[in-house]
């Protein structure tokens, strides 16, 4: 291993991981940093249209695909120019989803070089894909949020920061509900029409991968006007969503980059 710059996001949660094996929190931010990063797939040859084929190493401890976080890392680890697809580690998890196949994560090349079991994979995919659940209430009264793991928040903080254009905005306060239920509750404001989905998913996955066990916040998308809305912000902690960055017409995306055609391996 012979890379020297500066440490990236998954070099930093892999090394606290590794400093305490045993921490579940710990844990769960390694899987989130590599399903939210942009990983290098090393390929057998260059994809054609949505078909990829990973290289596939047959090792001792079962079948892996190779990514990598950098493109010079592949490099590296490759000796030169090779194929690769650069993906969301949450497509790729998508990818190897049942088909018992492992991940090699920055093999020779990285400090967080890793091997990830056909198991993680399939659990990671399974979290990534569930939806969240509907339910019903009207809540009484609205409060400041108070006893939320600072985890929770900075991973809500996070994942808002990458929704930028999904929101004007979001709103969490603890909330008392008819009928004398109480928890917590996360209004997003002004919501592009169809984001309902992915912001109920980011405020989802947040949870999870905050490490709270049975943990529970319900979600709520409301006009900034909203009565509900004005209430919730005199207590509420406020996340503001970045703008939408314009960019001018692109070429034709990379496979993978386009959610309604996801890449297929073969």
């Amino acid at each position: 291993m012979t890379d020297a710059a500066p440490l990236t996001l998954l070099d930093a949660a892999h090394a606290a991981l590794n400093a305490d094996p045993e921490n579940e929190a710990l844990r769960l931010r390694f899987y989130e940093r590599l399903a939210d990063g942009e990983v290098f797939l090393l390929l057998e040859r260059e994809a054609e249209g949505e078909t990829l084929e990973p290289r596939l190493f047959d090792l001792e401890a079962g079948s892996f695909v190779l990514v990598f976080d950098r493109e010079e890392r592949l490099a590296e680890f490759s000796g030169g120019i090779a194929p690769y697809a650069a993906l969301p580690g949450r497509v790729i998890a998508g990818l190897l989803r049942g088909q018992g196949i492992g991940l090699g994560v920055n093999l020779g090349v990285a400090p967080s070089e890793m091997l990830l079991p056909a198991e993680a994979m399939d659990w990671l995919a399974e979290t990534l894909d569930a939806a969240p659940e509907a339910a019903e209430g009207l809540p009484e009264r609205f409060l400041a949020p108070k006893g939320l793991p600072e985890a929770l928040v900075s991973g809500l903080d996070a994942k808002l920061a990458r929704a930028g254009g999904l929101a004007s905005g979001a709103l969490l306060s603890a909330v008392i509900w008819q009928g004398g239920r109480r928890g917590h509750l996360l209004a997003f404001l002004d919501a592009a029409p169809g984001a309902e989905t992915a912001l109920a998913g980011a405020a989802r996955e947040a949870l999870v991968f905050s490490g709270i066990e049975a943990g529970e916040i319900d979600v709520v998308f409301l006009h900034g006007a909203d009565p509900a809305a004005v209430a919730m912000a005199r207590v509420a902690l406020r996340f503001d969503l970045p703008e939408p960055v314009r960019e001018d017409p692109a070429a034709p995306a990379a496979p993978g980059m386009d959610p309604d055609r996801p890449p297929r391996l073969i």
